[in-house]
């Protein structure tokens, strides 16, 4: 008998963590559905270049409400089961406290917390369907912003923070199910998101937050995931795996 193939739904797939994790998932076998806002045409270079397959592009603005619920329903006509939902897209805006004004505040805290953190739940609830009968995966991409706080974001330290308790309170809820919900929280990563930062007077200051001086590479953060993905560990769901090269420790 043909065995079937599983598929993976990835979402900020076009960012340096998504390839990545796109590529290491592909690797494996997964069948990727892989989600994009403005991206299309990488998002659908991404497919065609990965082995494996078919590979499939998905557009959503996850900050739109409903977005999440919208995201499932668009993979599932292109596949019966999903197997694994990997929660990856994210922002970082700055808005410090004592700097922005209130609308700016405002915009921040609403639009951050929609994408970091509402559709991640919307995405792991309206995937419950779609999981096979012996269980699923879901992996959330936290942050180390969510332990030690993020003064220049505090928006982005708050929705990790709450995606932190979201990975704890599903595997809680969704254990007895056998779907496994799990954690990746990087420190800083060279990504788009982060060249700014990282290119910036700053940025040696934030290598030398590791002993290892330097910020993680996205392969490094995609094995995390890649590893939560594969077999043997159900035991560790409701685990939160830190990745931040000693930067901080709780």
């Amino acid at each position: 008998m043909e065995q079937r193939q599983r598929l993976a739904l990835l979402t900020g797939a076009t960012g340096g963590i998504g390839r990545a994790t796109a590529a290491k998932l592909a690797a494996t076998g997964y069948r990727l559905a892989l989600h994009y806002h403005r991206r299309r045409r990488e998002a659908a270079r991404l497919a065609d270049r990965l082995p494996g397959g078919p590979h499939f592009p998905v557009g959503e603005d996850l900050a739109a409400p409903g977005a999440g619920g919208r995201l499932v329903a668009a993979v599932a006509k292109q596949s019966e089961n999903i197997d694994i939902v990997v929660n990856n897209a994210g922002i970082f805006v700055d808005h410090a406290p004592q700097v922005v004004a209130m609308e700016e505040w405002q915009r921040a805290w609403s639009r951050t917390l929609a994408i970091n953190l509402v559709a991640a739940a919307d995405i792991a609830h309206a995937a419950l369907p779609y999981f096979p009968a012996g269980g699923g995966k879901i992996i959330n991409i936290s942050s180390r912003g969510a332990y030690r706080g993020e003064p220049e974001s505090p928006a982005y330290g708050a929705s990790k923070a709450g995606m932190n308790s979201l990975t704890q309170s599903l595997a809680r809820a969704l254990g007895d199910r056998g779907i496994l919900v799990y954690g990746v929280a990087p420190g800083w990563v060279e990504t788009d998101m982060a060249a700014a930062h990282l290119e910036g007077p700053g940025g040696d200051a934030i290598r030398a937050q590791s002993p290892l001086n330097r910020a993680a590479r996205p392969a490094e953060v995609a094995a995390a995931i890649a590893f939560l993905a594969g077999e043997d560990t159900d035991y560790l769901t409701g685990a939160i795996i830190d990745v931040n090269g000693a930067s901080y420790f709780r």
